[in-house]
């Protein structure tokens, strides 16, 4: 069951993405490491989300996960469960079904992703991808789905990303990170994330962020980029566990975050 329930200030919410436990477990046919007790480890240390992105090839989150997962979430009703994926592939049949089932979906983060693609590296783009997005957005928030978009940091998007019907968009924040060894870089990096996230909040969008944030960039990027929503963070988490385990690896996590907020 779930611990008291986590203070809902203006700080960074952390969601868990939880793909690569699942990618480990795919390797042999024994159902370890289980995705769902990651979740509710990661939960337990005071996560305040979980979020999964099922591709068409299953290489990693798997459909009964997600199932798996939304029922799991039944127990946090204080914490969010967030599904990523391209809508044009599997994302929202899946979104329809968990919602058939009663299951908690809190957000749907639209990505466009080509089916095989080894990792999300790209935002949607206005106008050219606005009319193709209008109706699956309408439909996700339908289901009673907050909605938001997978966004490179440009702050003339954003007023597109707005108009489609988009709840937030998420800063796709590889570049930051790939920035991170060069100060020069860093702080130009940074600049464009947080003119991107001004002009995205001044269009009305929340803001959350992700790709490769770690426990050595993510707390300058907090300090630097306002208003930040949420941060959705697998591939260093997950790795750091390796090490940590899971409750110490999202304790330093959250401690990140803290010192953003000091």
């Amino acid at each position: 069951m779930a611990s008291d329930p986590v203070p809902q200030g203006c700080k960074t919410a952390l969601s868990v993405n939880l793909n690569k436990v699942a990618l480990v477990r795919n390797t042999r046919h024994l159902g370890i490491p289980s995705v769902t007790k990651a979740a509710t480890l990661c939960l337990q240390a005071g996560a305040r989300g979980i979020t999964i992105h099922p591709r068409p090839d299953e290489r990693h989150i798997r459909r009964h996960d997600v199932f798996d997962l939304a029922e799991l979430m039944r127990d946090w009703p204080d914490r969010e469960f967030n599904i990523e994926g391209n809508p044009f592939h599997n994302l929202m049949d899946i979104a329809r079904d968990v919602r058939a089932r009663g299951l908690p979906l809190h957000q749907l983060t639209f990505v466009p992703d080509s089916e095989g693609q080894f990792t999300s590296d790209h935002g949607w783009a206005f106008p050219q991808d606005a009319q193709r997005l209008v109706p699956v957005i309408a439909e996700a928030k339908a289901l009673g789905a907050r909605v938001s978009l997978f966004m490179d940091p440009a702050p003339e998007q954003m007023i597109g990303a707005h108009a489609v019907g988009a709840d937030r968009v998420e800063l796709y924040t590889e570049p930051y990170a790939a920035a991170w060894v060069d100060p020069a870089s860093r702080a130009e990096q940074l600049e464009r994330y947080r003119r991107a996230a001004l002009a995205a909040q001044a269009a009305g969008l929340g803001v959350n962020a992700g790709h490769d944030l770690n426990r050595d960039n993510l707390t300058e990027f907090l300090r630097t980029v306002p208003g930040v929503d949420e941060v959705s963070i697998g591939h260093a988490l997950i790795a750091d566990a390796l090490e940590l385990g899971y409750v110490d690896t999202v304790s330093a996590y959250n401690r990140c975050i803290d010192q953003a907020f000091a």
